[in-house]
């Protein structure tokens, strides 16, 4: 058996209808706790994150806004430029209904675990050189000790597999495809990239990912609406068949949900989950670190950056279902590559390079003061030039992997490190929301 398929089956273990149910149940949980504080703040999450009247205080590395735009690179990444592809071949276009659906709720989830890492009465103190995130507010629940250091494990591992393998994978496969780059150039590039960011500290870290987020914004935006606008008599059909296949079953038996419609929710979900971060509670370590005291107004900008970016992954997954090419075969960044083509041909390559480069980077940036946060809360603080040399190994390696094995492992750090952090906010929730009415 080889390693690909020891993964797939871990794989399909970890995200069984158990796993499905759970993160729909939390998503509801925190939506209705909070009384729908999606819609019910939607104009204000807006107005406090582009005109903030009071910024507050921060004590930290970076200031709120530098942790909203960090966030925001995060979460745009190739999750939704290679990741969402992958969620509509294996799921069919149904999976981006649940995107879509699952994006909502997540964003109660995304302002729960702010919140938690910015108020007092869940992160009152530093521990182990972090501000704040779940590794503090954790050690509020049941065997919190215990689930803090196994949560700041599995974070450090996932910012190594996912905010950095998997980056550097996506970006050499579109390189390759597109331009014919070597994989061993590409990797060599990204290596002395990162270097550079990590060695910088970080307020380095944190003025390139304000750097990058405007320009992928603007080039995705752009490029894709030329896309829609180009197969605009199909949109309307891509959004019937999206509903369509997105509640539809192939079998019934005792009472369960065909493996169809369990495929397509499942699919949803993981593109969702790595293409926006809610609930894994990466943005909760941003926000900790800026050591803001403004929680709800944090948590609000936090949930601000899963709506844009669940907006991106949506727009994704409609070029590829209206330009027809979901059924090409091809898969991950390639299959967005085709959807461009059909508009821009061979120069569609290059764009959509381009927002992979640039979404992979925006990631790697942001992903080395998290997965750098997790080290320290592990290491108490230690040993901070062996973690820049294994980060730069890391990028270096992950260009070099097959995608699969790549993707796969994500998938399962993730389930660990989600539900772990999930246990946590649905734990403290009825806290949250007391304090919210006091």
């Amino acid at each position: 058996m080889s390693l690909n398929d020891i993964v797939n089956q871990l794989n399909d273990l970890v995200w069984g209808w158990p796993s499905i149910i759970f993160v729909i149940a939390v998503s509801a949980l925190c939506t209705l706790a909070f009384r729908v504080i999606q819609v019910r703040t939607f104009v204000r999450m807006w107005k406090d994150t582009l005109f903030p009247k009071d910024a507050g205080k921060h004590t930290g590395d970076i200031s709120p806004m530098q942790a909203f735009l960090s966030t925001l690179s995060s979460s745009l990444g190739n999750g939704a430029i290679a990741g969402v592809a992958v969620a509509i071949a294996t799921g069919g276009p149904g999976a981006a209904l649940w995107m879509l659906i699952l994006g909502i709720g997540l964003m109660a989830v995304r302002f729960a675990e702010v919140y938690l890492s910015l108020s007092k009465s869940f992160s009152s103190k530093q521990t182990n050189s972090v501000l704040g995130g779940p590794m503090i507010y954790l050690q509020q629940v049941i065997g919190g000790r215990y689930l803090a250091y196994v949560y700041g494990l599995t974070c450090f591992i996932f910012g190594l597999v996912g905010g950095n393998a998997a980056q550097a994978n996506s970006i050499s496969l579109s390189f390759v495809t597109a331009w014919g780059l070597p994989t061993i150039v590409s990797a060599l590039l990204l290596t002395i990239f990162v270097a550079y960011i990590l060695f910088g500290g970080a307020v380095r870290i944190a003025r390139v990912s304000a750097m990058i987020v405007p320009v992928k914004v603007v080039v995705f935006f752009a490029a894709a609406g030329a896309v829609l606008i180009y197969h605009a008599g199909a949109i309307v059909g891509a959004l019937e068949l999206i509903v369509a296949s997105g509640l539809s079953s192939q079998a019934l038996a005792g009472g369960v949900i065909g493996f169809s419609l369990q495929q397509a929710l499942r699919s949803g979900i993981l593109g969702i989950t790595f293409a926006t971060e809610a609930g894994l509670g990466t943005s909760a370590i941003l926000f900790g670190c800026s050591g803001g005291d403004k929680p709800f107004q944090s948590g609000l900008m936090a949930m601000l950056s899963t709506f844009i970016s669940t907006c991106v992954c949506f727009i994704v997954a409609l070029c590829i279902v209206a330009s027809g090419v979901w059924q090409s075969g091809a898969t991950s960044t390639a299959l967005t590559i085709a959807a461009f083509d059909t508009v821009f041909g061979s120069f569609g390559g290059w764009i959509v390079s381009f927002l992979s480069a640039s979404f992979g980077i925006g990631v790697l940036v942001t992903y080395a003061y998290i997965t750098r946060a997790a080290w320290l809360y592990l290491t108490n603080g230690r040993y901070q030039f062996a973690f820049v040399v294994m980060y730069c190994v890391v990028a270096f390696l992950g260009a070099l992997v097959k995608v699969d094995v790549v993707w796969n492992s994500v998938n399962v750090i993730m389930a660990v490190m989600l539900f772990i952090n999930l246990f946590g906010i649905a734990y403290l929730t009825p806290r949250i929301a007391r304090e919210l009415r006091e």
